[in-house]
C-alpha cells in the first residue's frame, strides 16, 4: 500500500455482529482522480466512506488516505473534506457565519477563509444569500454550503455523498464543473451518488459496491466495453448486471 496514491486500502473489512457490511476492500485511488462510487442501497457504501474519513474503525485491514492512516483521525483531518448526504451545518447561523466558524476549525488564517468563502460563494451562486440564515434556505442551497464547507480548507481529497441531492439543473451543473475543477486542480474527489448519468460524465475511474464486495472496477469506458451486450450499453447495464443475483434473473 503505497502513499503515491491518493487513497489506499488493503482488504478492508467492517463487520457489525454477524453482518459484515464492507468485505476485504481493496483500493488504490490516484491523485486527481475523480472516483464513482456505486452500489445499491446498503452495499456499504456510507460505512466505507466513513472508514475513509475516520468516522469509525475498521474491523480489520488497513487504509491510508492523502498520506495518513485511516486510524489516525487527527493526522487525517488535515487531508480531507466531507459532504454527507446531509450536510452538517447550523441553521441558526447565515452561510457566511457557518463558513467562517469551520475555517477557524480548520486552522485558517482570517483573511485565507474570508477570500475563500467570497470566492467559493459566488463560484455557486449562493453570495447574494450569504448573510441569510440557513434556516431559510433549500435543501439545494444547503448542498451547496456543505460543499463549499467541505472544500474551502483545499483538501487532497474530498468525498462527496450525493452531492447533487436536491439541486435543480442549473446548480447541479455548476456543482459538477466545481468537481471536474477540483479533479483539474489535483484533489482527488470520491464521488458517491445514485445518479449514474452523473458517474457516466465524470468519473475518471468507478468502483461497483455490492454486498460489502467490490464486484467491479475500471474506467466507465472499460467497464462498458467488458459488457457483451451491444455497442449501445451503458454504465447502467454494467451496473445492473453486476448487481443482479442468479435467482433475480430467473424470475
Amino acid at each position: 500500500m503505497s502513499d503515491t496514491h491518493a487513497i489506499a486500502t488493503n482488504e478492508l473489512t467492517k463487520e457489525y455482529l454477524e453482518t459484515t457490511a464492507v468485505d476485504q476492500l481493496s483500493l488504490e485511488i490516484e491523485p486527481g482522480a475523480i472516483y464513482g462510487f456505486l452500489g445499491p442501497n446498503g452495499a456499504g457504501k456510507t460505512t466505507t466512506i466513513k472508514m475513509l474519513t475516520g468516522l469509525i474503525r475498521p474491523t480489520s485491514g488497513s487504509g491510508r488516505v492523502g498520506g495518513a492512516s485511516i486510524t489516525d483521525r487527527e493526522a487525517l483531518i488535515d487531508h480531507i473534506g466531507y459532504l454527507p448526504e446531509s450536510p452538517p451545518i447550523h441553521e441558526e447561523l447565515t452561510a457566511r457565519e457557518q463558513l467562517e466558524y469551520h475555517g477557524g476549525l480548520r486552522g485558517m488564517e482570517p483573511r485565507e477563509i474570508e477570500e475563500r468563502i467570497d470566492s467559493l460563494l459566488e463560484r455557486l451562486d449562493l453570495a447574494e444569500d450569504a448573510d441569510n440564515r440557513i434556516v431559510t434556505y433549500s435543501k439545494g442551497m444547503r448542498q451547496k454550503t456543505g460543499l463549499i464547507q467541505a472544500i474551502m480548507h483545499e483538501p487532497d481529497v474530498v468525498f462527496l455523498d450525493e452531492p447533487t441531492s436536491g439541486l435543480d439543473p442549473r446548480a447541479a451543473r455548476t456543482v459538477r464543473a466545481v468537481i471536474t475543477e477540483l479533479a483539474e486542480s489535483g484533489t482527488t474527489v470520491f464521488l458517491s451518488t445514485h445518479l449514474l448519468p452523473v458517474i457516466e460524465h465524470l468519473a475518471t475511474e468507478v468502483g461497483i459496491l455490492y454486498e460489502g464486495e467490490l464486484v467491479e472496477a475500471g474506467a466507465p469506458k472499460e467497464l462498458v466495453e467488458r459488457m457483451e451486450t451491444g455497442e449501445d450499453s451503458t454504465l447502467e447495464d454494467v451496473f445492473l448486471d453486476v448487481t443482479t443475483t442468479d435467482e433475480e434473473r430467473s424470475e
